[in-house]
């Protein structure tokens, strides 16, 4: 095929090929002209006249033979494509670079009208899960959208700050980009780095902060910095630390969940923005190891049940001791067969009783083992803070009874002496029903197999009159069978019967024994989980998921409080009993802060540090690697904004206060026609008379 010819008509342009048709195989034809080669060689070689006339005919017939033609197309020319990617990220949103982005944008549109382009614009926003700021993914998206024929060029419109500059696509053009922000601009943020997931109460941890200046730092700075720490919202902590180093600070946790840390440094005066003067590190605090004190009395089927309960639990440090033989016991037992371990009563209930998170006193009675004030110890002990556990037998109803000792004070059930042995179905009360520990114990059991009930039967309680705390299960008679209080800052339980192992040995089919043992146990040791009245909030990327458990039937609305200070009223529905739910979006990242009646808690939205604030300085730094190779230039908006020019392929595209585009010269065929060249007949005549004149020419010899 030869090169076109290209002639203007109106708007369209026309184009003209000579093609070849051959009507044979190119091979065929290549070897039909070697023979013919031969036979003029031959003639030459005999000094035959005719030669040149039998040359000419074999070259009109070959060329006969390979069919030439004209081509003709009817060409549309397409306007050239310019992709403009702009950054709308939330960095971009400080100080005036919307309107400098603005402005550029405007300039584009107008240059581009005017040199007859046309543009393609996208604008992008913050990445998915804290990815940043994704330029360079929209250009290859846009490229991909596009015929690459027809792009004469790419401008971006950003701080510099973009996240994925390794990634530039194919570009069949220049690269170009506008930067926003100002020369003069600073900034300072504040780190944290190291921060833990989970940490143990009551242990020192070290997180390590760093605070970095940024941009064109004032000479007034002196260095130094103010930091605020505040633990679940309460008051802040202040200290003074340098600027630009790392910084340990020790953090002990106080309760068990999350605690929320926030940092946050005073906005210094012409820094760029306070969005990144805040981090918010939020803990789960875990106990080491729960100790538990087990003492049980007279030995009983059940006696087993706790100790399992408890040893299967890897983080419990059980303390387990059993009166198998009361002092005043007289059978002529040998001492030398008797326990070598003595019952060191005064090293557990007057020097170590602060060491244990639970005591259980399983069937235990008075039998002179532990004086009075061994037992006044342990009610000052729960008042001030411990978890006291009662599973009466019993003897919890005899003279011997714990009850007639200063516990009294603090157990919510008064023993009648009456002991019920009669065959009864332990039953959740209707404030069972929405107290953690007991709420939902039937979904936790099996249901038994022809049988209304949810669980087996118990064949022993002791009788109680409710003085104070909470019933959440009843027995024989409606009566309280499990109670639970508060007394000071500690708690107390009292289980009125000594039959729960029935449930764990399967008897009629068993129940939840395990399960309320381990929530009993657990809720007192102020698991945060099955606390009776919480307010508790989950973040899931931009949504609170509210819950409010408490055991009144109804509860008010929650208070919001976002990072800004505006507070937002939020309806809760009740989804379980005892538990009310709710969503909430929050409008930007950081600390929230929650309130309903005496309940409060916190929670922060968004990562500890956003990606979008790490770096908020505007530069070319991580452009120019991407700029570069596609001939392209980075000019700052305040300088002023370019014109656009249009400039060769493979030429440099930019330069003082202008860009360049390649034009593509792109076009659309809209009509293609083919007219041989020669008339076949006109061949053939041709090739005859050329035989003819050198027959004639030779035959005059």
């Amino acid at each position: 095929m030869c090169p076109p010819f290209l002639t203007g008509w109106g708007s369209d342009l026309m184009a003209a090929d000579l093609l070849f048709d051959p009507l044979l195989p190119w091979p065929v034809i290549w070897a039909l002209m070697a023979v013919a080669a031969v036979i003029v060689a031959l003639a030459i070689w005999r000094r035959l006249s005719g030669w040149p006339f039998r040359a000419l005919a074999a070259l009109v017939l070959l060329a006969a033979l390979a069919n030439p033609a004209l081509q003709r197309e009817e060409r549309e020319p397409l306007s050239d494509i310019v992709l403009l990617v702009i950054d709308d990220s939330a960095s971009q949103r400080l100080s005036d670079r919307a309107t400098q982005t603005a402005e550029a944008v405007a300039s584009v549109e107008a240059e581009v009208a005017r040199l007859g382009m046309e543009l393609r614009q996208r604008r992008v926003g913050d990445g998915e899960d804290n990815a940043g700021t994704l330029l360079m993914r929209a250009l290859s998206d846009m490229l991909a959208d596009e015929p690459r024929a027809r792009v004469a060029g790419a401008i971006l419109v950003t701080d510099g700050q973009l996240h994925d500059a390794g990634l530039v696509p194919d570009l069949p053009a220049p690269l170009h980009a506008l930067l926003t922000g100002r020369e003069g601009d600073w900034d300072r943020r504040l780190m944290v780095q190291n921060a833990p997931a989970f940490a143990i109460l009551d242990e020192e941890i070290t997180l390590t902060l760093r605070i970095e200046d940024q941009g064109a730092v004032p000479v007034t700075e002196t260095g130094r910095a103010e930091v605020l720490m505040a633990i679940d919202g309460e008051a802040p902590q202040r200290f003074q630390v340098p600027v630009g180093q790392d910084i340990p600070l020790a953090v002990t946790l106080s309760h068990a969940g999350i605690n929320v840390i926030q940092f946050t440094l005073p906005e210094a005066e012409g820094e760029l923005t306070d969005r990144n003067n805040s981090a918010v590190v939020q803990i789960n605090g875990v106990r080491d190891r729960l100790r538990v004190l087990l003492v049980s009395g007279q030995p009983h089927p059940g006696q087993r049940t706790w100790r399992n309960l408890l040893k299967s639990d890897p983080s419990v440090d059980l303390v387990h001791f059993t009166i198998l033989r009361p002092p005043d016991k007289q059978d002529g037992v040998p001492v030398t067969e008797l326990s070598l371990i003595a019952f060191p009563t005064r090293e557990l209930f007057m020097e170590a009783i602060e060491e244990f998170d639970l005591i259980i006193f399983d069937r235990y009675e008075r039998r002179g083992i532990l004086p009075m004030l061994y037992l006044d110890n342990v009610r000052q002990y729960v008042e001030g803070g411990g978890a006291l556990l009662l599973a009466a037998g019993p003897d919890f109803a005899s003279a011997a009874s714990l009850y007639r000792t200063p516990l009294s004070a603090i157990l919510p059930g008064q023993p009648t002496a009456r002991v019920v042995e009669t065959p009864f179905l332990p039953q959740i009360s209707d404030l069972g029903r929405r107290h953690p520990v007991t709420t939902g114990l039937e979904a936790a059991h099996d249901p038994l197999i022809d049988s209304d009930a949810p669980w087996g039967r118990w064949f022993r309680q002791i009788e109680l009159l409710e003085r104070t705390g909470q019933t959440v299960m009843t027995g024989a008679n409606n009566a309280p069978l499990l109670m639970l209080d508060r007394v000071g800052e500690g708690r107390v339980a009292l289980l009125a019967s000594d039959h729960a192992w029935l449930w764990d040995r399967g008897y009629e089919g068993g129940g939840p024994q395990l399960e309320m043992l381990r929530r009993l146990a657990h809720w007192m040791m102020g698991e945060p989980d099955l606390e009776e009245e919480a307010l508790r909030a989950v973040a899931d990327g931009q949504s609170i998921q509210i819950t409010r458990q408490t055991l009144a039937p109804e509860t008010g609305a929650v208070e919001v409080v976002g990072p800004d200070g505006v507070a937002v009223t939020v309806e809760l529905e009740e989804t379980s009993p005892g538990q009310f739910t709710a969503f909430h979006e929050g409008a930007e990242q950081g600390l929230y802060r929650l309130r309903e009646g005496e309940q409060e808690t916190v929670v922060a939205l968004g990562p500890a540090a956003p990606r979008e604030f790490e770096e908020t300085i505007s530069s070319d730094a991580r452009l120019l690697p991407a700029v570069d190779p596609l001939r392209g230039g980075v000019l700052r908006i305040e300088d002023g904004l370019p014109d656009l020019r249009r400039v060769g392929e493979g030429r440099n595209a930019a330069g003082r206060g202008w860009f360049g585009l390649t034009p593509r010269d792109a076009y659309l065929t809209t009509d293609v026609t083919v007219t041989p060249l020669i008339a076949a007949w006109l061949f053939l005549a041709l090739a005859a008379g050329l035989m003819l004149a050198a027959w004639i020419r030779e035959g005059r010899r």
